[in-house]
């Protein structure tokens, strides 16, 4: 960036500063103009020179036009001396004052195409050193990228190209990486918080800019779908130079591509825990044991198969479900999605937290019996069984709570699997009307409230309710019809 004290320190041209409100001002080029109101030809940024051809004998004028400039974006006014005023007169001087304008003398032998054709070379030069520190800058985050710590290489390498700070954030504004570089205290992980707030739900277009202090914040979204999977952050020291854009931009598209990477590796890795769950599921821990080997040599963290274990059954929306997928493999703890919901395989010590943990994150969770490892089925159909009773007011319910402690534990498990099956034959596994009669009983008989907690009419439901009775051959209003259901459906069949 070229710079009104760039301008200024140009010793043939012997400039005389009269007024500098702020000699850090871009320049972005040189106008000569001697209208009485030139900004309608002015972009912002100019330096202007005039000689003042149309101001002779203006006093109180001078504040409106300085003013005017100040609000064009003009980065200096400069006045040739000898010629309409042997020197800045006081009115301008003081109206520059005022309203913070640069204010400098052009020397009677110094022309304004010299001080043009002086701007014109500052301006190349610097094009040509942005040119070459965007190349170098491209070049250093490629080769950090090809590292094997690819992701907090290129961090660390942008924050030391912009001299400022970097960071990557996960979408609460935590940090995931970070923040590094020589300015590292100067980026605000609360203003990154706000604008990583206010942009995510733009997706990967989105992006944020804002001057902090004596630098600039950038905010930029990374990954190669439509959710982003983490922000950049980046903290720049002044504005935000040509050089320091394609770094940025670099970077983010080289942790994009690595993110994509992890995403693809993390997908097959997922593909081979979920077979991992459902070996367990048919009580075959040893082939789960080895194929969850085959996961951890791909570099992910093998979970711990406890020897007793307890499964965890959890259901919500989709988004929720893969946090709560993702927070668990990062714990090292074996989870899958079967059938759009969450399978969790945990040891009976952790299951209650992990429970209430789930709960947290907005899902409803059934907590399955203890068993050994080699009978996960029987604590997966309790922990399914429990899931049924998970309502919004009470979303985490345990089989224990179900079962072990009330009637169905004093049935025996032969008798009491022979009644379920019988109780319920009629409705034919229909898992629609089996669902109905569970949400029949959760509300007692309500309804709207069963409407509700199914997403269908009311009439839908009174009509479900008809067809039950119907098939049943008795009242869902008799207490021990309803007792008898609740019996049956709390037992795996």
């Amino acid at each position: 960036m070229v710079t009104l004290a760039d301008l200024l320190a140009e010793p043939d041209l012997e400039l005389v500063p009269v007024h500098l409100a702020d000699d850090r001002a871009e320049v972005r080029w040189v106008a000569t103009n001697e209208l009485v109101d030139p900004t309608p030809y002015l972009e912002g940024g100019e330096v202007l020179l005039t000689t003042g051809l149309e101001t002779k004998g203006w006093r109180s004028e001078w504040r409106r036009y300085v003013e005017r400039l100040h609000a064009a974006g003009v980065a200096g006014l400069g006045i040739a001396a000898g010629l309409t005023h042997e020197r800045p007169p006081r009115a301008l001087v003081a109206a520059c004052e005022a309203v913070g304008l640069n204010l400098f003398e052009v020397p009677r032998p110094t022309t304004f195409v010299a001080v043009s054709r002086a701007a014109a070379a500052l301006l190349d030069a610097e094009r040509e050193s942005a040119a070459r520190r965007a190349a170098e800058a491209q070049r250093v985050l490629t080769q950090a990228a090809l590292e094997v710590d690819d992701g907090p290489a290129v961090v660390r390498r942008l924050a030391a190209l912009v001299g400022g700070a970097a960071a990557t954030v996960a979408r609460d504004g935590t940090p995931i990486e970070g923040p590094h570089g020589p300015r590292a205290t100067d980026l605000s992980l609360d203003v990154v918080r706000t604008e990583v707030d206010r942009i995510q739900p733009q997706g990967l277009r989105a992006a944020a800019s804002s001057s902090v202090g004596a630098g600039t914040t950038v905010v930029r979204p990374l990954g190669v779908r439509s959710r982003p999977e983490a922000w950049l952050a980046v903290f720049v020291p002044g504005r935000l130079g040509d050089a320091d854009r394609v770094a940025v931009t670099t970077a983010v598209s080289l942790l994009s591509l690595g993110l994509e990477r992890r995403r693809e590796r993390r997908a097959a890795d997922r593909q081979l825990r979920a077979r991992a769950v459902e070996l367990l599921l048919a009580d075959d821990p040893r082939t789960a044991g080895i194929v969850l080997g085959a996961a951890s040599a791909g570099g992910g963290a093998r979970p711990r198969l406890p020897r007793e274990v307890r499964l965890l059954q959890a259901r919500g929306a989709a988004d929720v479900v893969e946090d709560a997928l993702s927070e668990l493999e990062a714990e090292r703890l074996l989870g899958a999605v079967l059938d759009d919901e969450l399978t969790v395989v945990s040891s009976a010590r952790r299951a209650p937290a992990l429970a209430a943990l789930l709960a947290e994150r907005g899902l409803l969770v059934g907590v399955g019996s203890t068993a050994p490892v080699e009978e996960c089925l029987a604590s997966h159909e309790t922990a399914r069984h429990a899931l049924t009773e998970a309502t919004r007011a009470t979303p985490v319910r345990t089989w224990d709570d179900l079962a072990d402690a009330g009637v169905v534990g004093l049935l025996g498990p032969e008798r009491a699997a022979s009644f379920a099956r019988s109780f319920l034959a009629p409705l034919a596994d229909d898992a629609v009307l089996v669902e109905t009669l569970a949400a029949f009983l959760r509300h007692h008989g309500s309804r709207g409230e069963i409407a509700a907690d199914l997403g269908v009419h009311r009439n839908t439901v009174r009509n479900r309710i008809e067809q039950i009775e119907g098939l049943l051959g008795a009242s869902l209003d008799d207490p021990r019809v309803r007792v008898d259901a609740w019996v049956a459906l709390q037992i795996p069949r």
